[in-house]
């Protein structure tokens, strides 16, 4: 009797052998399936991401280009326009300063430095709106001249400061850092209404650390607005890779901060 049923066992065994083999080979088909998948997907979804992004940044970039060849129209119509003009006029005030009275030579006097002043403004606005000037000067010289002309407007006391020593900053970097921080200060003239302004700028091994401080009125971060200007500021941080925020509270002034790898673009 042990005899006839050791077959029926044997084939039993390889029944459930068998059954096994085939649960195991789906179940690692299914894994190695659900694996190929789950890559696929996370192929095609970077994919679409950098493209996203390649997109973001070809838009970014071109609005750039727009904007510094902009600005760049705008600083040769101030020089080579403007200027001419306000030195046609100066030359004009010396004539009459020549031939007038006693009188009025006082008057002539105040209205040809005015211009002679005006001159002078123009000329160093158009050289931080030309982003050739700023990439022959560089960023802490093109820096130097638009705090330079603040102080002289007598919009606010302007300090900088330069720790560690400074490291050579590919061209296009430095025209868009520089470019974060003019309408920084742009901001400050116009809104933050501050009497102080600080700009601390870094050289670290791997990063150029920049925080800019006015003593403003400040304004609630978390509240949308219209402003075109920190869109741009962002933007073109982001362009950078570089770390950017704006830190403000209503009474307590405003900081930025942007913290630039060397590494970038």
């Amino acid at each position: 009797m042990l005899s006839d049923k050791e077959p029926l066992l044997n084939q039993e065994k390889l029944l459930i052998v068998y059954f096994i083999a085939v649960l195991l080979f789906f179940a690692i088909f299914s894994i190695i399936f659900v694996i190929a998948f789950q890559r696929r997907k996370n192929k095609f979804l970077k994919e679409r991401y950098d493209a996203e992004q390649r997109y973001h940044r070809e838009l970014a970039n071109s609005q750039i280009e727009i904007q510094e060849q902009t600005l760049k129209n705008i600083a040769w119509e101030l020089h080579d326009n403007v200027g001419q003009l306000l030195s046609v006029a100066n030359i004009q005030l010396n004539i009459l300063m020549n031939a007038a009275p006693e009188s009025i030579l006082g008057q002539l006097k105040e209205t040809k430095g005015v211009v002679q002043e005006s001159v002078q403004e123009i000329r160093s606005l158009s050289k931080v709106l030309n982003n050739d000037v700023v990439l022959k000067n560089g960023l802490l010289e093109s820096l130097h001249v638009e705090l330079d002309r603040f102080k002289r407007l007598g919009y606010l006391n302007v300090s900088l400061q330069v720790l560690g020593d400074p490291v050579p900053i590919k061209s296009a970097s430095e025209i868009i850092i520089f470019r974060i921080l003019q309408e920084f200060l742009s901001n400050v003239i116009k809104h933050a209404r501050a009497s102080n302004l600080c700009v601390y700028l870094d050289y670290n091994e791997k990063t150029l650390d920049i925080s800019v401080t006015d003593d403003g009125i400040g304004f609630n971060t978390s509240q949308k607005t219209d402003s075109s200007g920190m869109e741009t500021m962002r933007g073109r941080a982001r362009i950078l890779n570089a770390e950017y925020s704006i830190i403000s509270e209503i009474g307590k002034g405003t900081q930025l901060f942007l913290k630039y790898p060397y590494r970038s673009l």
